[in-house]
């Protein structure tokens, strides 16, 4: 099984990526769903740039 994964793992995790997105899209909304993943890439992108900076060493 781990063989399998490593073989396709980034079709597995962008299918995932994919179906939680669709999720989101049919539960939520759409411009709800691009507030998340905005309000989600801003985190991200800040929390690399404070690793990166070792500001919260």
């Amino acid at each position: 099984m781990e063989n399998i994964f490593n073989q396709y793992k980034w079709p597995i995790l962008i299918g995932t990526a994919g179906f939680i997105l669709a999720i989101l899209f049919l539960t939520v909304g759409f411009l709800q769903t691009m507030l998340i993943l905005i309000l989600t890439i801003a985190g991200s992108v800040l929390g690399f740039y404070l690793q990166a900076h070792g500001i919260l060493k």
